[in-house]
């Protein structure tokens, strides 16, 4: 037989038991019942985020996370329009759209106190204040193709090279890969972003080796693939791509500096479940959410997160030094000279 005490003891503890778990169940699934909705990219950036952020906070949280795909300049016309009801609560956006989101007063600051994993970005990656998370930093680099370019490329002026002859592509004028092209090209050449004239004379040297410039990503990945050019101006992570499919795709590292993109995360104003938009970006900044895009598309990270072996040896920034040569942008200036730049590096390509 049970003593009293002893059983008093146990149906104690049951009761404890029986009390906690409901209540444990309740604390881990807090947002259960709550979906935000994100603006996305589409293809294997959203599906990196969903693996990497989205499913491990439906599983703690019971937190669902929609990500609706399209175009961020259309994408940030909606939200604009809608300011009394938001159609996203998670507004995802580069560095330039963080001038517009700013300013347009749309989206609201993030401090530690929210998200503590805030708290590990790397100095200088956050450029906007308080506003906004960044998670993942894309690099426009010169490549070259190291089957058909023996002589290796070093900086973004070799495009100039005159062994590359009707062999090289850069992005599309407009695009904000070519003005980084611009900023690039300026500083190995003694200019800034208030003198871009080196850059210029640069690009006119270069006018006999372009042969297009590329209207979209996927258009110079094809260029590249069907060997129409050997060396251009990309993204750091679309020369993986065209490594994974089997071209000798060389990304080189300019000594002088990189001109790099930041995307960013931001909880709009006005949402009706803000502490839910703040365990996203928690979870984004985690060891896990923030290696999610880099493990898919190999740009890189933004904290002080330990890069595995296999991913150090593919992505641009994978220590303090590279680090280094990451170059501080005004993005205002680079807006507001948008047009004339674009103006010019059109009327050179054409003459």
């Amino acid at each position: 037989m049970i003593k009293r005490r002893t059983f008093l003891q146990v149906a104690a503890t049951a009761t404890a038991g029986a009390l906690a778990a409901p209540y444990v169940h309740a604390e881990s699934k807090k947002f259960s019942g709550i979906t935000l909705r994100v603006n996305g990219y589409g293809g294997r950036y959203d599906e990196a985020l969903k693996k990497s952020v989205a499913a491990p906070l439906e599983e703690r949280y019971g937190l669902k996370v929609q990500f609706i795909a399209g175009t961020t300049s259309a994408d940030f016309v909606k939200l604009i329009a809608n300011r009394d009801n938001p159609p996203y609560d998670l507004f995802m956006g580069d560095s330039p759209n963080m001038v517009e989101l700013t300013k347009a007063g749309m989206i609201e600051e993030i401090r530690a106190s929210e998200v503590p994993n805030v708290k590990r970005i790397l100095p200088d990656f956050r450029e906007f204040g308080h506003f906004g998370v960044p998670f993942s930093v894309a690099s426009v680099i010169p490549v070259y193709n190291s089957k058909y370019i023996k002589q290796p490329i070093a900086s973004y002026s070799d495009i100039a090279r005159p062994d590359l002859v009707g062999r090289a592509v850069v992005m599309a004028s407009a695009t904000y890969g070519s003005l980084l092209t611009l900023l690039g090209l300026a500083d190995e050449n003694g200019g800034s972003i208030e003198n871009v004239e080196p850059a210029f004379k640069v690009m006119s040297a270069a006018k006999t080796n372009i042969v297009a410039l590329a209207q979209t990503n996927v258009a110079e990945i094809q260029m590249f693939q069907n060997e129409e050019v050997y060396a251009g101006i990309f993204w750091d992570g679309r020369a993986h791509e065209l490594r994974t499919k089997g071209l000798p795709i060389v990304t080189v590292v300019p000594p002088k500096g990189v001109y790099s993109v930041t995307t960013y995360i931001n909880v709009v104003k006005g949402i009706k479940s803000p502490e839910a938009a703040y365990a996203y970006a928690e979870q984004l900044l985690s060891d896990e959410g923030v290696l999610g895009v880099p493990r898919a598309l190999r740009y890189g990270v933004t904290t002080d997160v330990a890069l595995p072996e296999e991913l150090r040896q593919d992505l641009l920034f994978n220590s303090q030094a590279r680090i280094a040569l990451k170059k501080k942008v005004d993005w205002e200036k680079l807006i507001a000279n948008r047009s004339a730049w674009t103006e010019e590096l059109n009327k050179i390509i054409r003459s």
